[in-house]
């Protein structure tokens, strides 16, 4: 289920209820417009934000700390209000008769108080009566216009902070200079490789040209945005592409090559083929190599190159995933990848898994990305990257990618930085294996 709300609906939600995020229970087009559904998905859970969309396209609702329930009859809340948007704006409306906020009927949605009904009897329909229970100008709610297009029901969930970072991360300028220093002298361990390629794959809009933009800025020492990035429902990277970083405006390369991909899409012909995959890893595809999702590149075809030495090889494969959309990943999505790991697996590639945009998913990674360790959330939701795509929770580092910002910061790039060193300690367990290998044949000579 995708919600309806937007990032920055949720976020003025959550900024009136503290450190908390926002979970999707119920959502009327798919479950039902019933008062049966709404009580099926909804009952016993709490705090909850109800929201109503209408014809005219306004966005309105409720919050309550009481579960719902099916008894008929009233409840206390003094800290249930009624909200509408005007944009992206917040106007709230606090509840002026407390032992009447919510009213507890089973044949209709959330009911708060005589005042605002979504989903009333089994319709998508909106009741609204205000001055009594809540104060608001039905103009300024909804418009007047009393027919629901959807209805949801949100349950309000605390970010909870752990006492001491699950892990050590030292946040000083000092570190991030170090952490940029080894990148700039590292030496691929084979003598053949000059620098090492990291392939970037996830789906569309998770962040793989970002990312890049974001690594490229950090060493240009202002943001930067080389690799197309943005937001769409399509891939604006539309070719393979091969991005070196150089140490500076008129600097050197630098020993790493970030392979930026086609997002991947669910339906089949669309998105980034898992053929075309095989070609890349291999190191068959050339640099702008334009994609055609409804099928791979073939051998006889131009550009392809048929004897790929090591070093035009994928020495490690790295997932971008979207914190903020794990726990709403299809489940062709997840075979996707899933698919796409065991075809890696195959090969010998190490792999990592980045978690982008921690700050959009966490009021307190929001607040301060030095939390990013410090929250169970955040932990959760790297535990459930890692069963959805099958890593370890070990090869899962979350990141925040610059995306509005004007200028660096500290803290974001020393994440940034120690994602790129772990990407190159997992290269150099791809040589060792290589080695490891051709000991072994030459023993056995």
């Amino acid at each position: 289920m995708n919600p309806n709300l937007t990032k920055n609906q949720q976020r003025a939600i959550c900024s009136q209820l503290g450190n908390v995020k926002l979970k999707l229970l119920y959502k009327a087009s798919i479950h039902g417009f019933t008062g049966a559904a709404f009580h099926q998905h909804c009952d016993n859970k709490s705090p909850t934000v109800s929201v109503g969309y209408n014809t005219s396209g306004r966005v309105f609702g409720g919050y309550t700390r009481q579960p719902f329930s099916q008894s008929g009859l009233y409840v206390n809340d003094d800290q249930a209000f009624l909200f509408s948007f005007s944009g992206e704006k917040l106007n709230k409306y606090p509840c002026i008769n407390a032992p009447y906020a919510v009213k507890m009927i089973s044949n209709s949605g959330p009911y708060f108080g005589e005042a605002l009904v979504l989903v009333i009897g089994s319709q998508p329909k909106v009741y609204s009566s205000p001055g009594n229970y809540y104060n608001f100008k039905a103009a300024e709610m909804h418009g007047n216009d009393l027919n629901l297009t959807e209805c949801e029901v949100y349950q309000v969930e605390e970010t909870v902070e752990l006492e001491k970072p699950w892990r050590p991360v030292i946040w000083e300028s000092k570190r991030k200079t170090e952490l940029m220093e080894s990148i700039k002298f590292y030496k691929p361990l084979n003598s053949s490789v000059t620098q090492a390629r990291v392939l970037l794959i996830g789906p569309v809009g998770a962040g793989k040209s970002s990312f890049f933009n974001s690594i490229n800025s950090i060493f240009r020492g202002h943001v930067t945005s080389q690799a197309i990035s943005g937001s769409s429902s399509t891939s604006l990277t539309t070719q393979f592409r091969t991005y070196s970083v150089k140490a500076g405006r008129e600097g050197k390369p630098l020993p790493l090559v970030l392979c930026d991909t086609m997002g991947l899409e669910e339906g089949v012909g669309a998105g980034l083929d898992i053929d075309d995959i095989s070609n890349i890893l291999k190191g068959h595809l050339p640099d702008r190599y334009q994609f055609n999702p409804s099928g791979p590149l073939q051998s006889e075809a131009h550009g392809f190159c048929k004897s790929p030495d090591l070093k035009d090889k994928i020495h490690c494969v790295t997932y971008v995933l979207d914190a903020s959309k794990i726990s709403i990943m299809t489940t062709k999505m997840e075979e996707k990848l899933k698919a796409i790991r065991r075809k890696v697996n195959l090969m010998g590639i190490p792999q990592l898994l980045l978690l982008t945009k921690g700050d959009e998913a966490c009021a307190l990674v929001r607040e301060d990305i030095r939390n990013v360790y410090k929250s169970g959330y955040i932990k959760d939701l790297m535990q459930e990257a890692a069963a959805r795509v099958g890593v370890p929770l070990s090869c899962i580092i979350p990141v925040k990618n610059y995306s509005e910002e004007l200028e660096l910061d500290t803290n974001t790039d020393i994440l940034l930085l120690s994602a790129v060193v772990q990407m190159l300690r997992f290269v150099d367990n791809f040589f060792d294996e290589i080695s490891d290998q051709l000991s072994s044949l030459t023993t056995e000579k």
